[in-house]
């Protein structure tokens, strides 16, 4: 799959030939593609051609003259034929140009040792000729071509032939009025991000729907399907077929069938996959089965990201990557991006606000949006023959081409394989490796690649990753490299000659054996090349096997490879090994034929096929007695098969026969039997799959049925991977999934943020678990939790686990409410009480118990608690083992079961000790349960059956929003028992902080709690409040608030705002001492010169004071200048 990475790079255009006088000079580009390394760009006035390999350079210009353009016209339409040779172009006057591109001897130079191999280019014209139209008015569609011929569709409905020899061939009529059989024509029905109710292909439409005089406004061609998509003005498709000889033919362009859903605004077609992805004017793009009677797979659109049609405008253009696996889709009004087949959105340039937004975020005038690519929306695009980048023009702009680079991520598909606990994505000269050795936060890593094999051997081609993730093979065009992850060290082949005769068609590992798939161009023939991973030369080749044909798929499991052929030829091949392999040594390597297959099917071709290896059951891979010799290699007699459509099924090699699992599947992991660690937490899945569907595991089953799937969409649907995330491979050990998403980095410097893959993580222990027990394993998953308990996330598993189980509980009894009864076997403990007893095993039992109450409705509590435990007696545990959070969260949970007066019992001693531990957060909480319990809990309320799950979350995540004062009115002035009591715990308290002098603690106590410190002040002014000496309080408060830092400062302000409310001057002096609030001490002391020479005379006099005397001779100076200034208006009077 396609991941964007890095900034977008521009390729500047020649804008100088634009006449500014012609209104259709205005800033549109006519034609770009890129083919055989090379991109080439027509504009209105000019012809552009630039390579788009490693160097991105113009290798060739025609520019046409003025008498040229006001004669002819501008270009208008253009096409570039298979083989990169000629160029067709179609001017406004109806002018047939071809021109023809060669090449010529000089070199293009740009610096460095290696030459680049790029040559200039010159672009002429062969030939000029009007076309013979017989209407003058036509407007024209796009030109699609093959080897022999051009067709372009005209306003009138027909098509136009016309050969690459200038030959104009005449006007191709279609009959367009189609039939179902029962009158009535078909139109495909969409549903939006999702598969057809029903499997409905479309609802019916009137023969005279499409009128016969619709312009064609868009065609799209596959050669090798043989179909011509002919997209006409009221937004309608046409599909025809068309001969083998291709468009010279085109009276034999026969109309097949008529599909769209009536605003089709643009069309692509996916050759290998054979899919229509068609735009709309909804700015919704729609999928279509070809192999199914263009029947809709799916659409996607932005809506769940927040933006609509007004947003995007209709989409403006489609573009398949080279093997079919993505598309990017390009709009009207703003933003590019690229997603899978399967749904899941993979890059974006348009600013990302998260799934299902309220709001749309329209881009207003003023707002600066100039770290947005394609802001002015999309004209043209295209992806390199590599995929590797993104070529786009923007609309209304012909000065330049953004391109955007992209890594593939590394699957198991076609002839490479690797393994699933090594993720990387590779870029054209570049790896993107993710670092899991912490997976609390996952990083990647930029390995680029040696520039002595990149310059020769550009682009990388295939990457294949050992067993155990060491190791790292890496093909470009010729030759091969690896790369020891640990040591950080490259190995290339020494002989340059020996290099460039490698042409690598796919790469897999044989333990510390790589094996080359080898294409030689002399024999036209294909081999299996198998090198040490110690020597890359000629002489260390261990073996080379020569090939019946070009092979479709390989694997490779222990000592045996796997090679499938067209159609669908098996074969199965030991690898024998005579010695150790060593830096030192060389064995011998031997293959020998174990198994030949031929299959007869009419399914598709496979896309990848892995061997499924005889799985051993957990509780023996558990043992502590088993070894990786117990487990000796035996040949599998089954592999997975996933094809080009997305079918995944079973075939069993003894017998021949397949089983279809599943559709629409993308990828998939073998997962048992591949690894030998006995930290392994995935070992007893069968394997993985992800597509449309989500992430899909699959575990064995002894029965009838031999597998079982569980769907995480279903079964757990917070943890399916959302459609932001692509799934690259495990961590076995960790028991996670990794993906990667996009996000993208801002700079003041660039124009374009960067594109920056994300990996995430996402834990399927939980699920493992759960079938564990649901087969009665319970030492077993006992066994496999103690293994994962020092994991990462390990509680959140065992919520998950027990949220799972206990919703499945619960739709199971609604479900059962309207049907007969079954009597449930009492000698088989519930699930949901095997879960109980797994989790009670860990410390983190109460934790998870309360957080998955706390994510349900009341009504069902009772089930929970009967297989959890008496609420009471977890609270109890919980506070023993002063476990004072968690057991806040019991209290509602008390009350609905036991009523409120054990509920404000057990929250008195709670609050009770909360307040000696100074959690003053969740004692407030605390005390606002305590004053509302007698409201929310009246014993004849039937409203005390209706309480909400969240208000169990309101004892400790209320917001302050919530939080209200705790006025006499409304609170301490009710004088029930439980209110009361909650008074004095709370002056108690308070009383024992004030004569402690914790000041700090006494203002995380009243924030806390809204306690009303200045009725208590006014209460205790010569009681706990009093201070005795301003010498030792000044001291002693000092050197408990510390006022060296800023929240002890922020403390004092409080007291001393708290203090000048009630008057207290003894602690006002003494606080803006501390805070060196001269302002308020003048205020004072200018009122009480008694007052200020004690004052004055105290800090004088004790060395400890002496950093205060410079605050004092401040105050007396102002005290003396207003001193005078009084007696002076005394006298003037």
């Amino acid at each position: 799959m396609y991941m964007a990475y890095g900034w977008p790079q521009v390729i500047p255009l020649d804008s100088s030939g634009l006449n500014p006088n012609s209104s259709s000079f205005s800033d549109q580009i006519v034609y770009f593609k890129v083919l055989n390394r090379l991109l080439l760009v027509i504009s209105p006035s000019h012809i552009e051609l630039w390579s788009s390999s490693q160097h991105r350079v113009r290798l060739g210009k025609y520019k046409r003259n003025v008498d040229s353009i006001q004669n002819e016209g501008e270009n208008l339409r253009a096409v570039w034929s298979p083989d990169a040779k000629l160029i067709g172009v179609i001017t406004s006057s109806f002018y047939l140009h071809i021109y023809k591109v060669q090449f010529t001897e000089k070199k293009i130079l740009i610096g460095g040792k290696q030459p680049i191999g790029l040559f200039l280019a010159t672009i002429s014209l062969l030939l000029s000729e009007q076309i013979p139209f017989a209407d003058k008015n036509l407007t024209l569609s796009n030109i699609i071509c093959d080897n022999k011929h051009m067709l372009v569709g005209l306003s009138d409905g027909s098509l136009y032939n016309i050969s690459w020899k200038g030959e104009f061939c005449g006007v191709v009529n279609l009959d367009i009025q189609l039939s179902d059989g029962n009158g009535a024509d078909t139109l495909s029905h969409p549903l939006e991000n999702g598969l057809p109710s029903n499997g409905a292909r479309g609802v019916s439409l009137p023969n005279s729907y499409m009128r016969k005089k619709s312009a064609v406004v868009h065609m799209e061609f596959s050669l090798t399907l043989r179909l011509l998509f002919l997209l006409f003005s009221d937004g309608q498709i046409v599909s025809c077929s068309v001969s083998k000889k291709g468009l010279k033919q085109g009276e034999l362009i026969k109309v097949e069938k008529k599909l769209a859903s009536g605003d089709a605004v643009c069309v692509s077609v996916a050759s290998e996959q054979q899919i229509l992805a068609v735009g709309t004017k909804r700015g919704v793009v729609e999928l279509y089965d070809l192999t199914d009677s263009a029947s809709l797979i799916r659409a996607v659109s932005l809506y769940d990201w927040g933006y609509c049609a007004d947003d995007t405008g209709p989409v403006s253009c489609i573009a398949w990557t080279p093997d079919n696996s993505a598309f990017a889709v390009g709009w009207k009004l703003r933003g590019l991006t690229v997603w899978s087949v399967s749904g899941c959105r993979l890059m974006s340039t348009i600013h990302q606000i998260g799934l299902s937004s309220v709001s749309s975020p329209v881009v207003k005038p003023n707002q600066d949006c100039k770290y947005e690519p394609m802001i002015n929306g999309t004209s043209l695009m295209y992806w390199d023959e590599y995929g590797y980048r993104v070529y786009a023009i923007e609309e209304r702009s012909s000065e330049r081409i953004i391109a955007f680079p992209f890594g593939k991520c590394c699957l198991n598909r076609g002839l490479s394989g690797t393994t699933y606990v090594r993720q990387v994505i590779y870029g054209e000269d570049r790896l993107l490796i993710v670092q899991s050795e912490d997976t609390d936060e996952l990083k990647i890593l930029h390995l680029n690649l040696p520039v002595s094999y990149m310059a020769q051997n550009w682009p990388v081609l295939h990457v294949a990753a050992s067993k155990d993730g060491m190791y790292l093979a890496v093909s470009g065009l010729h030759g091969l490299i690896l790369y020891d992850i640990r040591l950080k060290r490259w190995r290339v082949f020494g002989d340059i000659t020996q290099e460039q005769k490698i042409q690598c068609r796919g790469l897999l590992w044989l333990g510390k054996i790589v094996v080359v798939c080898n294409y030689t161009d002399a024999s036209n023939m294909y081999e299996l090349l198998f090198y040490s991973r110690y020597h890359l030369d000629q002489s260390s080749l261990l073996c080379r096997k020569p090939l019946l044909a070009k092979p479709m798929v390989m694997d490779v499991y222990q000592d045996y490879l796997l090679v499938t052929y067209r159609p669908f030829d098996v074969h199965i091949y030991h690898v024998n090994l005579s010695g150790d392999l060593t830096p030192s040594s060389t064995p011998d390597l031997q293959l020998s034929t174990v198994r030949e297959l031929s299959i007869m099917t009419a399914k598709s071709h496979p896309a990848a096929m892995r061997f499924i290896p005889d799985q051993h059951p957990i509780e023996y891979a558990l043992r502590k007695d088993s070894s990786p010799s117990d487990q000796l290699a035996r040949e599998p007699v089954r592999c997975l098969i996933l094809r080009t459509n997305g079918e995944l099924s079973l075939l069993d090699l003894d017998e021949g026969r397949e089983r279809e699992l599943t559709d629409s599947v993308e990828l998939f992991w073998v997962t048992c039997g591949q690894s030998e660690e006995k930290t392994n937490l995935i070992e007893e899945v069968s394997w993985l799959d992800y597509g449309h569907y989500g992430m899909q595991v699959w575990y064995p089953s002894p029965g009838v049925d031999p597998f079982k799937q569980e769907d995480f969409l279903q079964l757990d649907p917070e943890l399916e991977f959302d459609r932001e995330v692509y799934p690259l491979g495990l961590l076995p050990n960790a028991g996670v999934v990794v993906g990667v998403s996009q996000r993208m980095s801002f700079s003041a410097c660039t124009e374009f943020p960067c594109f920056e893959p994300s990996p995430q993580a996402q834990t399927i222990l939980h699920c493992l678990l759960r079938h564990l027990l649901q087969r009665d394993k319970r030492e077993e998953a006992l066994r496999l939790a103690l293994l994962s308990a020092e994991k990462p996330h390990f509680s959140h598993c065992l919520e998950w686990l027990l949220f799972t189980v206990f919703d499945a509980e619960i739709s199971r009894q609604n479900a059962s409410k309207n049907q007969t009864p079954v009597p449930n076997p009492a000698s088989a403990s519930s699930l949901l009480v095997k879960t109980c007893d797994l989790i009670r095993n860990f410390p983190e039992y109460f934790d998870v118990v309360v957080s998955v109450a706390r994510k349900t409705d009341g009504r069902h509590w009772a089930d929970l608690f009967s297989a959890a435990g008496r609420s009471t007696e977890l609270f109890e545990e919980c506070f023993q083992r002063r476990w004072y959070r968690t057991a806040a969260c019991y209290i509602l949970v008390i009350a609905k079961f036991e009523g409120p007066a054990v509920s404000q019992y057990c929250a008195l001693r709670l609050l009770q000790a909360t307040l000696d531990e100074s959690l003053y957060e969740l004692a407030g909480e605390l005390v606002r349960f305590l004053l509302r319990s007698g409201r929310e809990y009246e014993p004849a309320s039937p409203e005390s059956e209706k309480l909400s799950p969240r208000f169990l979350g309101y004892i400790l995540f209320s917001s302050s929003q919530r939080r209200q004062h705790l006025d006499s009115k409304s609170s301490f002035k009710e004088q029930s028992a439980h209110v009361a009591s909650v008074k004095n715990i709370l002056e108690s308290h308070a009383s024992y902080l004030m004569s402690g002098k914790e000041l700090s603690k006494l203002v995380a106590f009243v924030k806390g709690t809204q306690f009303d410190l200045v009725e208590f002040l006014l209460r205790e002014r010569y009681g706990c409040a009093r201070l005795e000496n301003f010498a030792s309080g000044l001291e002693s408060i000092g050197h408990k608030l510390q006022m060296g830092t800023l929240q002890s400062r922020l403390d004092a302000e409080f007291l001393l705002a708290h203090m000048c409310s009630v008057k207290f001057k003894e602690w006002i002096v003494v606080l803006a001492t501390l805070l060196r609030r001269s302002e308020v001490l003048f205020d004072l002391f200018r009122h009480d010169l008694r007052l200020w020479r004690a004052y004055s005379k105290t800090l004088q006099s004790y060395p400890v004071f002496s950093e205060y005397h410079d605050l004092v001779e401040a105050l007396e100076e102002r005290l003396s200048s207003a001193s005078n200034s009084s007696s002076t208006t005394s006298d003037e009077k």
